[in-house]
């Protein structure tokens, strides 16, 4: 059979942007790909096929130059998923067993798989003792349900004790995610789990090895380090160890490590997640350079390397090339220097084993690259499907102030503010329930920024401090992807220079740099309540956040169903009563 690489143009109408998106497409990128063909014919993007040889390719007219924010597939299939939340214990790196709460008895929780344009309903059930709950569906865009984002407080109340609730939601995007709870610093316990939604990808491969999630280890339970980290002169307590997909050897040799199996002359795909709740992880695989694809949902163009950055939330899909001597090879794990970990402190390898099939188990003998040790965000990601942000931003742009206070009457409470206050949700008045009701009072410590012309683009000044003592923040935005135009040490000139107009990098979650700032850009084209925080779990605790009240009067119109939301407050108000609950509110909510 032939192999023959031609160019797929997307047909007319996949180049339709919607009209109500305000965004400026610059010209079409061809989609050049290899099809196995009997003929020399030339065949419209539509007719080619996804395969090893043509991951561009999607199908009817779909592929990996369509822009899923203006244009997504038709209905696809409804995908549906039961899951439980219990209280157990866990030992995923052999020192032994802790508290836990987890999906479905699994650690990590069970991997979702759809298809781009599928439904997703999810069925979640909350049989944890004595904590409420709710699942985020982490740089989902929720077009048109934020009723379903998953955040107590905000879109939704808690699931009570024993209660259960459904989310539904279409895949507009496709790549790689992770779900997890919201409520509190709960997801520290064990509850989340991956989230793959296949589509087309830049560049080809045989296999998909699925999700590669990372994430630090505490031997005290997560809550216990939440209330440390909300009253320590000295920051959060240092986690014990990483693991990676939930597993790893512990500081006295046992526990295990993760493997990885590959068959030499193939090449695989691995989705690599930052699931962590304060850690900044650099990785590489010794040997084997790797081509990049993905920076978080945003196919960007493919490029080599030999290791990443991940900060917290962030995703990278990459391929390797299973092209070296057989044998096992280190997965190589570093930690950033923002962050810490007991196991520095060994000479025990972090990482992983990436193995070849025709050799034996063993513990690789193989070296790599120096891993960085900063916490900088990878830069020069191209988006492969490209926009314009419009310069008209600029004069209208907001400043958020970032700070901190402390409450040294209340055991020196902690807070971490935004122009002036930290955000501390209601659980008994989520934000969307009162908009919908056409309230006003959204609460002292609500953050709340308004966005209420429709389509119009919005540009947010993030500024931190900018002496003293400083740290690092992985800022995650719910609902939409952003458009970064800038970042830097010091503060913005309030200027045009500099600024990243034509097809600036844009994903959900960016690093605002230590003792600097971040401007980033998105249009208010997705009804909702949205929240943006840092996805340091203690820094979210502690009121680094605020919610986007996005074109407010079109919400209900938009959102339809709010059954759930309903039902879901009066079984929490039924729960939350004095002497019903163990725990009180004790954080941000978030």
């Amino acid at each position: 059979m032939l192999l023959r690489a031609i160019a797929c143009w997307l047909p007319l109408g996949s180049l339709a942007f919607a009209g109500a998106i305000p965004r400026d497409p610059l010209k079409a990128t061809p989609v050049v790909v290899e099809e196995r063909a009997a003929t020399t014919s030339s065949a419209p993007d539509g007719a080619c096929t996804n395969g090893p040889n043509t991951r561009n390719c999607w199908r009817d007219g779909f592929s990996i130059s369509t822009d899923f924010d203006a244009k997504s597939p038709p209905a696809g299939k409804t995908i549906t998923y039961d899951l439980e939340i219990t209280n157990t214990t866990l030992n995923p790196d052999g020192h032994g067993k802790k508290i836990a709460m987890l999906i479905n008895n699994q650690y990590p929780g069970p991997v979702l798989r759809a298809t781009w344009g599928d439904t997703l309903v999810v069925n979640v059930k909350n049989s944890l003792d004595n904590n409420g709950t709710g699942i985020h569906w982490h740089g989902l865009r929720q077009l048109n349900s934020c009723q379903n984002d998953g955040v107590p407080g905000v879109t939704e109340c808690p699931i009570a004790p024993g209660k259960s609730r459904q989310y539904v939601f279409k895949l507009t995007q496709f790549g790689t995610t992770w779900y997890h709870s919201h409520w509190a610093s709960q997801y520290a316990e064990g509850v989340w789990g991956t989230l793959i939604i296949d589509g087309p990808a830049t560049w080809n491969y045989d296999y998909d090895l699925g999700t590669l999630p990372l994430n630090e280890w505490y031997y005290i339970p997560g809550f216990t380090a939440n209330e440390q980290a909300q009253h320590s002169k000295f920051g959060p307590p240092k986690p014990d160890n990483i693991l990676v997909n939930g597993t790893h050897v512990n500081a006295d040799g046992g526990g295990s490590y993760y493997k990885m199996t590959v068959k030499k002359g193939k090449k695989y795909r691995i989705r690599l997640i930052n699931t962590s709740v304060d850690t900044t992880f650099h990785v590489s695989f010794d040997g084997h350079p790797f081509q990049v694809m993905t920076s978080d949902f945003v196919p960007v163009k493919s490029f080599p390397a030999t290791q990443l950055t991940l900060n917290i939330g962030q995703r990278y899909d990459v391929v390797i090339n299973a092209n070296q001597t057989a044998g096992n090879y280190w997965f190589r794990v570093g930690i950033g220097s923002c962050s810490s970990n007991a196991m520095t402190d060994t000479k025990i390898q972090l990482g992983a084993i990436l193995h070849y099939d025709s050799v034996d188990d063993g513990t690789p003998t193989s070296t790599g690259v120096t891993l960085n040790t900063d916490c900088d965000d990878v830069t020069g990601l191209v988006p492969f499907v490209p926009n314009t942000v419009p310069t008209s931003v600029v004069p209208s742009a907001t400043e958020m102030e970032l700070s901190s206070k402390t409450y040294v009457e209340d055991n020196n409470l902690f807070r971490w503010t935004i122009d002036g206050s930290e955000q501390i949700v209601n659980w008994n008045s989520p934000s969307l329930q009162t908009a919908l009701n056409g309230g006003s009072d959204y609460g002292n410590h609500s953050n709340i920024y308004e966005m209420s012309t429709a389509n119009q683009w919005y540009l947010w000044y993030i500024q931190g401090p900018t002496t003293g003592f400083g740290l690092p923040h992985p800022i995650h935005l719910h609902g939409h992807d952003f458009y970064i135009l800038k970042s830097g040490v010091g503060t913005w000139d309030g200027t045009s220079d500099g600024l990243t107009f034509q097809n600036p990098t844009r994903r959900d979650t960016a690093m605002l740099p230590s003792l600097g700032y971040l401007l980033i850009a998105f249009p208010a084209d997705n009804p909702g309540l949205w929240v943006m925080h840092c996805h340091i779990a203690w820094h979210a605790s502690q009121g680094l956040s605020v919610q986007f009240l996005e074109r407010n009067g079109e919400i209900k119109g938009a959102i339809k169903d709010v059954s759930g939301l309903t039902q879901g407050c009066s079984e929490w108000d039924d729960y939350w009563q004095p002497g019903k609950h163990v725990y009180n509110q004790t954080d941000s909510g978030i």
